[in-house]
């Protein structure tokens, strides 16, 4: 390797030696242009303070603004690589610096770096010239010292690698001279040093060298041939060597640019000029301009461009038409004005990232640049956002901003905004451009289900099939994907006592509603369903909704006799009637209830079969048998009647009951004929009576502190809430579960019954009656029957308790359910639920308390009967 190609080596070397700096938080490096591709330029992860995995994480790289990806990012060793053959020439001309700005991009979050790269020139081009033959034609009166301009070589390197020298071959007339003009240019000069002889030499031929600076030089040359001519020995001169200019760059085609005047003082056509743009004048410059070859006018041939080319020079020629011609030079420099026809543009650095709609304020959404191609006011630019836009630009450095957020999101309001970035330069008139910029808010799970309805009203007949379904209920969530996708739940709760669970089940996906089993109404009337909606979100969401399950009342419950009672002589009473007995005697009363409600439950009672059907009737409504005439010594002693008892329901359901009556003659009052019957009471049982009168003036006692207690509650409640008691037709619109009650006495005849009446606003009305039958000889007390409702429990105490204090009574226990809609009671309705239209309802279940209130009620009333 020789010292030359050695010392090359060693400034390549040099020159890979990175430079780096740090101004306004900006990074620079300076390399050699022609840097082979892989080539470092330098440690871009040390230099800006970052971790390898750092730069491997946040997806580190390197965004040009020159269009062209000249660099990458190493990014196992952190390292700023040449990613491209750099020549400096095409990249900035002939310009004196040359920098790359260079972004360096992160993600997660996003973050912006700028650095810079300066390209330093490398003596890679030799000079040039543009053509490699000139002729030049020279008088031979021309006088020493005259100057004729020659070609200048164009160099594409700047600096110490630009054209440095020229030199000429030896020749004893003429010798090199090089002036220096603005900007540092040399134009070489051929000096007549010595007086022309045509006829001793009429050509003569020089090689006229260019070199450059480089450390390692480079030439180029070009071939002068001198022709000596005769006669025509003065030259055109020009008024002024430069002419400068401006014009501006929207002047239109053959637009008149400058005016350049020469004279020549020969005479004839020695002193004739014509104009001519330069021999050596460039084709783009050819392409631009032209001269008017008799007035030397300069005119545009097509517009100008001050962002391609801001300032162009023109080298003039003026030659006479002497023989030899004379020729004179000036030089034409042509600024061109900038005007604002550039709108700005935006360029987005980075793609926007979708947005969390509970994103805090400030979230980088992307990074935005904007640049203008004119220059000055024209090419500053003012970037703009929509009023009430929840985002807003961050200005960061070099016309570069960050689109951040500036108020809170709702993606189920607008789950994507169209950004509309306005640009706007400052020149006059202003122009502007506009970018849209997508950016998609993703879902947060903010919203929980919401039901069409808060509650559901299903009405449901018993009997129903198992597994059928109830109803099916839906909600909605605003919300998106998982978020949005809901599963349907019941949640647990009891319905007397037993889960709810087991009386249905959901479908978690559709919300449909199914039965587990066939419904009974006269255990259920009424269901009440919590249905819970949730989402699929993190964390979930959930809304409740209330599904009430009315069931609907069947026929499918025959009437049920309770007197003559059934379980002691089934279904059959024997009765004994007075042959006295006139027209309308009322011989026994048959009571019967119907589990079922409404019209299901309203009771007939009808005389089917009968010894003597002209002598005994039954009230279709109360049940009670009745003499039709005056019984006569013609009617048989033996009676019997088989009542047919029906209720109003669809289809129709009946039972029957046998009376049995035997007329006799003389017959008395039961209760007198005892008496007399009666025997003497003992000394033992004088006391047993002391001690029962005792005990029953103790139960008296606490009868009446009873209801003093009961009554007091009343009076406060009807403060609080209203009153305590209401007639019926307040009762369908009374709403809060205040205790109603109502017992009443009734004596008809023979039969002797209490009534303790009752509801709820559930529609879940019962009643207690407590019935006494006719008195009979036989027996000092009399069958007492009370009916019960089956929602009561815990009746095995009161039984106990009765059973205690009236321990030879007969005691039965049947449940009726009355319903309380607000259709008008008709006499069959009224017959037993509704007998005497009780005045007061019940609106809360009855308890114990109030069962043994009713039995000592009774015993207190039996006291005085």
């Amino acid at each position: 390797m020789g010292y030359r190609d050695w010392k090359w080596w060693a400034l390549w070397w040099n020159h890979l030696f990175l430079l780096w700096r740090t101004i306004d938080a900006q990074t620079r490096y300076s390399i050699p242009e022609e840097m082979e591709q892989g080539a470092v330029v330098g440690n871009l992860a040390k230099d800006l303070g970052l971790g390898l995995s750092v730069i491997y994480d946040r997806k580190l790289r390197v965004a040009s603004e020159a269009g062209k990806q000249y660099f990458s990012v190493e990014a196992g060793k952190g390292e700023l690589v040449v990613n491209d053959r750099i020549d400096r020439e095409t990249l900035c001309g002939q310009s004196t610096s040359c920098v790359l700005p260079l972004q360096v991009v992160m993600e997660n979050p996003l973050q912006l770096y700028r650095i810079e790269v300066e390209i330093r020139d490398v003596n890679d081009n030799s000079p040039s010239f543009l053509k490699s033959d000139h002729v030049i034609e020279i008088a031979e009166s021309t006088v020493v010292g005259v100057r004729f301009p020659l070609e200048s070589a164009e160099d594409p390197d700047v600096g110490s690698n630009g054209i440095k020298t020229y030199t000429l071959s030896k020749d004893d007339c003429f010798t090199l001279k090089v002036k220096e003009i603005e900007n540092g240019r040399k134009i070489p000069e051929l000096l007549l040093n010595k007086s022309l002889d045509r006829e001793k030499k009429a050509t003569h031929n020089l090689i006229l060298t260019a070199m450059d600076g480089g450390s390692s030089v480079r030439s180029g040359t070009s071939k002068i041939t001198v022709h000596v001519l005769d006669n025509n020995d003065n030259r055109p001169l020009f008024e002024n060597s430069i002419y400068k200019v401006s014009v501006q760059e929207n002047s239109a085609n053959g637009s008149f640019v400058v005016t350049t005047k020469a004279t020549d003082i020969d005479a004839g056509p020695n002193g004739e000029i014509e104009y001519s743009l330069g021999v050596h004048t460039p084709p783009a410059v050819l392409s631009l301009f032209h001269i008017d070859a008799v007035t030397g006018d300069v005119f545009l041939k097509k517009q100008l461009d001050h962002e391609t080319q801001s300032s162009y020079r023109i080298d003039i020629s003026a030659k006479d038409k002497g023989s030899p011609k004379m020729e004179g030079h000036c030089t034409v420099q042509v600024d061109v004005d900038d005007i604002n026809d550039n709108a700005p543009e935006i360029v987005l650095t980075s793609k926007p990232s979708p947005v969390r709609e509970d994103a805090p304020r400030g979230t980088v959404v992307a990074l935005i640049s904007a640049r203008d191609l004119d220059s000055g006011d024209n090419g500053r630019v003012t970037l703009q956002l929509p009023k009430r836009s929840p985002f807003t630009l961050k200005p960061s450095f070099s016309d570069n901003y960050e689109l951040v957020t500036s108020g809170s999101l709702d993606r189920e309001s607008f789950s994507q905004y169209n950004i509309e970035i306005t640009a706007i330069d400052s020149g006059s008139p202003p122009l502007s451009s506009r970018k849209t910029i997508p950016v998609s808010i993703t879902d947060v799970n903010d919203n929980p289900p919401i039901f069409t309805q808060p509650s559901y009203n299903v009405y449901l007949k018993e009997n129903g099939v198992p597994g059928s379904i109830l109803y099916s209920v839906s909600a909605a969530d605003v919300d998106f994907g998982e978020n949005a996708k809901i599963s349907y739940s019941i949640l647990d709760s009891r319905v007397q006592d037993v889960s709810v669970s087991s009386y249905v089940y959901i479908n978690s996906d559709n919300g449909s509603i199914y039965s587990m089993h066939s419904f009974d109404y006269e255990k259920l009337k009424v269901l009440q369903i919590q249905v819970q909606a949730k989402d699929q979100g993190s964390p979930s969401l959930s809304s409740n909704a209330t599904v009430h399950v009315f069931i609907l009342d069947q026929n499918d419950n025959a009437p049920a006799v309770i007197y003559p009672s059934s379980a002691a002589l089934g279904s059959l009473s024997h009765q004994r009637m007075p042959r006295s007995a006139k027209a309308g005697h009322l011989v026994t009363k048959v009571t019967a209830v119907d589990a079922d409600s409404g019209h299901n439950a309203w009771i007939s009672y009808k005389l089917a079969e009968a010894t003597d059907a002209s002598l005994f009737a039954v009230n279709m409504y109360t049940g009670e048998v009745r003499t039709k005439r005056a019984v006569s010594e013609q009617d048989d002693s033996s009676q019997r009647l088989l009542i047919e008892i029906k209720d109003d329901g669809e289809p129709v359901q009946s039972a029957t009951a046998t009376v049995s009556i035997l007329l006799e003659d003389g017959l008395h009052e039961p209760i007198l004929d005892l008496r007399h019957k009666m025997p003497e009471p003992s000394k033992k049982t004088g006391r047993i009576t002391l001690y029962l009168i005792l005990s029953l003036a103790s139960v008296s006692v606490l009868s009446l502190l009873t209801f003093l207690i009961l009554a007091v509650k009343c009076v406060r409640n009807s403060r609080s809430s209203g009153s305590c008691c209401m007639g019926r037709t307040d009762c369908d619109d009374y709403k809060n579960p205040n205790r109603n009650l109502q017992i009443q006495l009734n004596t008809d005849g023979p039969i002797k019954y209490v009534e303790v009446l009752g509801g709820d606003m559930l529609s879940q009305s019962q009643s207690f009656r407590s019935c006494m039958s006719p008195m009979s000889p036989m027996s000092e007390y009399s069958d007492f029957t009370m009916i019960k409702p089956s929602s009561t429990t815990d009746f095995n105490e009161v039984i106990s308790v009765l059973d205690a204090s009236l321990p030879d009574s007969t005691w039965t226990f049947e449940s009726q359910q009355v319903s309380t809609k607000r259709s008008t009671p008709s006499p069959i309705q009224s017959h037993h639920a509704y007998r005497r239209r009780p005045e007061c309802i019940f609106h809360e279940k009855w308890n114990k308390d109030l069962l043994i209130l009713h039995f000592l009620f009774w015993r207190w009333i039996k006291l005085f009967v």
